[in-house]
């Protein structure tokens, strides 16, 4: 499933290429991708015509597009939003009307006209492509954040999240991330730290990928008991996911197969700086520099795969799974 910085980097494509458009037209071509806009297709087309993409923001793992009405043209805060969950395989795409409609097209967004800076036109269309049909899109209501702050990264700042996401923590790459809130929550758990990073009311946009990573950067086991971690040691643990997540972001995300890729289809290429996740019975980078062969281990996790250095990250002795 894509992670944090494989949305961001939606994220950014999408403020470049569709913010401050109208959307002028909507097709749906499978209802199920829609499937939580409880009032159907032609409610969503209704709400979405005439509205002026406003910004683009992600918190976590979410993703969406404040809409200003036509009739609150008058700078008045925007009132709802178009929220895009990507799912496993979710895509938006930003394409000429002129290319071929994708295999596993479900929703189609027509844009009016834009040019670049050097003034070639921009694609006319939004494509909602999902070939597993976990995502879908959706209207919500905006509300104004409890903490005053935007609501997620963004190019405008506005104080505004769907109520959807009002449940969802702010992410290590949120300018208005609070290390002493989380830290205080973090505390206050009795589970491990992997379980709980994972956790995206303490803090979100962290998956498995991320999660394996920044515990290998910051030399903790995955069963760290949370109610013991120092203050030196999340701090560590912090800085790591804001490192591991910008330096995927540098290289557009991580890509296993086709599906994750940017607005324009490509994917990204992080994969091949990974230190733990997906390395079994590799040597650990760390200790191969300092003359050491030891072998990263997978360990079965939530129904899933944890990868850790057993001499990087010794599991502790009152472990919490």
């Amino acid at each position: 499933m894509p992670e944090l910085p494989e949305v961001e980097v939606v994220r950014r494509g999408l403020a470049q290429w569709v913010r401050g458009r109208t959307i002028t037209g909507v097709e749906v071509l499978d209802e199920r991708s829609i499937r939580r806009h409880a009032l159907g297709a032609e409610d969503l087309r209704g709400n979405l015509e005439g509205t002026r993409v406003e910004d683009v923001v992600r918190r976590g793992k979410f993703l969406w597009l404040p809409l200003r009405e036509e009739t609150n043209d008058d700078g008045g805060a925007p009132r709802l939003a178009l929220m895009a969950h990507l799912g496993m395989s979710g895509q938006l795409l930003v394409e000429d009307s002129v290319q071929p409609d994708e295999k596993h097209l479900k929703v189609r967004l027509t844009l009016s006209p834009a040019s670049n800076a050097d003034g070639t036109s921009m694609p006319a269309e939004l494509r909602f492509v999902d070939q597993r049909i976990f995502g879908g899109v959706f209207l919500a209501d905006l509300v104004p954040t409890a903490d005053g702050h935007a609501g997620g990264l963004s190019e405008s700042g506005l104080p505004l999240v769907p109520v959807e996401a009002t449940h969802i923590a702010r992410d290590p790459l949120d300018p208005a991330f609070s290390f002493d809130t989380f830290y205080r929550r973090l505390r206050a758990r009795r589970t491990g730290i992997k379980r709980a990073i994972l956790d995206q009311g303490l803090v979100s946009g962290i998956g498995n990928i991320y999660a394996d990573e920044a515990l290998w950067a910051a030399k903790l086991h995955y069963a760290r008991p949370t109610d013991t971690m120092r203050r030196k040691e999340a701090e560590r643990l912090v800085e790591a996911c804001r490192d591991v997540m910008n330096r995927a972001l540098d290289a557009g995300g991580t890509s296993f197969d086709s599906l994750y890729v940017n607005v324009n289809g490509a994917s990204g290429y992080f994969a091949r700086s990974l230190n733990a996740y997906g390395r079994e019975r590799e040597n650990c980078n760390r200790c191969a520099a300092l003359g050491l062969e030891t072998k990263i281990r997978r360990d079965v996790f939530m129904n899933r795969s944890s990868y850790s250095c057993p001499v990087c990250q010794p599991r502790p002795r009152n472990a919490r799974w």
